[in-house]
């Protein structure tokens, strides 16, 4: 039989952290400090919103450049960044449309966690949020608060 935890390791055993049903994240592998998410546990994968994508062979294997909106109310901004394809999945949308999309992996900085996520790649131009989070990212290290939002920072405003 194991042996109970003493309270000098319980000290160092994590809780999840609350979060609100949107957030700000970062991509720190991509140089992308701050995009909006929306937390959705309805969803299993996460996914992400580029303006375009390209896939190409580097040394033997898949990539994908990826064009990346980072700030939705400036489209025409983007990011590129160049990541490794895992593969391409079956994802229904919420259309109930089936589509193929590539998969991706990545670390994100939520607060102050920062874990690897898997991604499918996607358009949503024309949804209210560029990104969602899915349950596979969010679980183990993360709770969603719905009656909040922003609970880790919101972004400061420019006068």
């Amino acid at each position: 039989m194991e042996e109970p935890h003493s309270p000098a390791q319980a000290r160092f055993v994590r809780r999840p952290l609350t979060v609100g049903w949107r957030e700000y994240l970062a991509f720190p592998e991509w140089d992308i400090r701050r995009m909006k998410v929306k937390m959705d546990t309805g969803a299993r994968t996460s996914a992400l919103d580029v303006a375009a994508y390209h896939l190409l062979q580097e040394d033997g294997r898949l990539m994908a450049e990826l064009h990346v909106v980072v700030n939705a109310r400036r489209p025409d901004q983007v990011k590129v960044v160049q990541t490794p394809v895992l593969g391409t999945v079956v994802v229904c949308d919420t259309g109930g449309r089936r589509e193929e999309r590539p998969l991706v992996e990545t670390a994100i900085r939520l607060g102050p966690v920062v874990k690897p996520v898997l991604l499918t790649i996607t358009n949503r131009s024309g949804l209210r949020f560029r990104m969602i989070l899915g349950r596979k990212a969010l679980e183990n290290d993360f709770v969603v608060d719905v009656s909040k939002q922003y609970v880790l920072g919101r972004k400061e405003r420019t006068k």
